[in-house]
């Protein structure tokens, strides 16, 4: 596989460094960009960033002197830079959906972690494990925007990752209704117990938005491409609450699960040693060897224990179980930053470069 020029936009944030890091060596991506706000241009990475960087690693030293450009302003200068971006830019819903499609229309590819344009219905949103053929929609996207190379693909919602993964293999015994109740880290709000005090000890049932996108976002991914669109499934049916927790990091999902055809225990649990998707059988640098992982123990998964399982791209799943009043019930676990959302982006990405999308 050749070398792709890639670049960041809205490099400077929690999930933009989460970025910076995991591209740090990556056999396919080299950084030649950083964007952010007016705020940071002009400044280095290392300027911009300053007291504020996240991560667990240092910054990447080939990173740190780069000119910071203007992610709005700069569009025309940065796609003659690069293959294509990434891009978690923190705006209003509205200033991100024209924001990528400036991007797509001067021809530059847009991989992106928000949530603008996952109902868009010729905008692919893919787990490559699962849903990897709706990339095929990309042709019909370009004809609508008029590009030749330009277009957007997006990943899923961060604590989907935890829960469809571990459903989606299950869909040839008819998944019926879905109980979900998420416990997401504080991360995922683009914080840390430095930066928000008043999580330490405390838990808030509310996670504005997030529940309509856990029920919604999953249809999208089960859905099949009809036309010029993808059309979301009718089924499953999901009901979900989320909680967040003081958590740095990894989204935990309890699980109630109803079948047309309800399995046996030892059959869901084959079905998720053996599965495997796209991403395995490319080869993709970024996928987990075991993608799907069952712990036996009653008290694991843990946050603190799994989430970085297979650099943190695995999804863990315990305790199986029937149920009383549903067929079965689960928890599973992911890392929300890494598997959840630059990680995911990343890894979509290399699918799409595989598939010859980015060429």
């Amino acid at each position: 596989m050749r070398k792709y020029n890639v670049g960041i936009i809205g490099g400077t944030g929690m999930v933009g460094q989460r970025f910076a890091a995991m591209l740090e060596n990556h056999p396919w991506f080299d950084v030649k960009v950083v964007a952010a706000s007016k705020r940071s241009a002009g400044k280095t990475y290392k300027e911009a960033v300053g007291s504020r960087w996240t991560i667990e690693t240092p910054m990447p030293k080939s990173m740190e002197d780069i000119v910071v450009l203007d992610a709005t302003k700069d569009i025309e200068e940065i796609s003659k830079k690069v293959d294509f971006v990434f891009c978690a830019i923190d705006l209003d819903k509205e200033a991100t959906k024209e924001l990528e499609y400036a991007y797509a229309k001067a021809d530059c590819p847009v991989v992106s972690n928000n949530s603008a344009h996952r109902h868009t219905p010729d905008v692919p949103m893919i787990i490559p494990e699962i849903n990897a053929e709706h990339s095929k929609i990309i042709s019909s996207q370009r004809k609508r925007l008029g590009t030749k190379r330009g277009f957007i693909a997006v990943k899923s919602n961060c604590s989907l990752q935890s829960y469809v993964p571990a459903l989606y293999p299950l869909s040839k015994y008819g998944v019926k209704d879905v109980l979900v109740c998420t416990y997401q880290a504080i991360s995922g709000a683009g914080k840390t117990f430095e930066t928000w005090p008043e999580m330490v000890d405390n838990v808030i049932p509310y996670i504005g938005g997030e529940e309509e996108k856990s029920e919604k976002e999953p249809l999208k991914i089960w859905g099949e491409i009809q036309n010029d669109e993808i059309v979301p499934a009718q089924s499953p049916s999901f009901t979900a609450q989320c909680i967040r927790v003081p958590v740095s990091n990894g989204h935990l999902g309890a699980v109630f699960v109803r079948f047309d055809n309800k399995p046996s225990k030892q059959e869901i649990l084959d079905v998720w040693k053996n599965f495997k998707g796209s991403a395995q059988e490319l080869n993709l640098p970024s996928a987990p060897k075991q993608f799907l992982n069952y712990f036996v123990e009653d008290d694991l998964p843990q946050t603190n224990l799994q989430r970085n399982l297979e650099n943190g791209m695995a999804i863990s799943i315990g305790r199986l179980r029937e149920d009383t009043q549903y067929d079965y019930k689960f928890v599973c676990l992911s890392h929300n930053t890494l598997r959840g959302a630059a990680g995911g982006a990343v890894l979509l990405a290399e699918l799409l470069c595989a598939q010859g999308y980015i060429d």
